[in-house]
């Protein structure tokens, strides 16, 4: 594992990256003290582990994989939802007639 300064690693940042693409590492030091280590991302390890963590859930009840949507489904999540016009007994302005009025009768 290489050591380098923070301040060097700002200077030549492409450097470290390619040596960990190499399979090296790097541990940062602020002011003397490590802060950081540069490692290789492991391949597949964060999206197995996220396969892994939802087959527990799912397992538990907790949670369930939802399917993909086909064109005309996802259409329709783009479509804007129902208008309700006001007047017709719900609009805003009717239901706070309704709530006063039966605040003032006491219900």
């Amino acid at each position: 594992m290489r050591i380098a300064n923070l301040s060097d690693v700002k200077n030549d940042l492409s450097r470290y990256v390619a040596q960990v693409r190499r399979g090296g590492s790097v541990r940062i030091l602020l002011r003397g003290v490590p802060v950081a280590d540069l490692v290789p991302v492991e391949r597949g390890g964060e999206e197995g582990a996220d396969d892994a963590e939802l087959a527990e859930l799912e397992k538990l009840g907790l949670a369930r994989r939802g399917s993909t949507l086909d064109a005309r489904a996802e259409r329709d999540l783009d479509r804007p939802g129902p208008r309700v016009s006001p007047g017709r007994g719900t609009g805003s302005a009717d239901a706070v007639k309704v709530l006063l009025a039966e605040r003032r009768s006491g219900r």
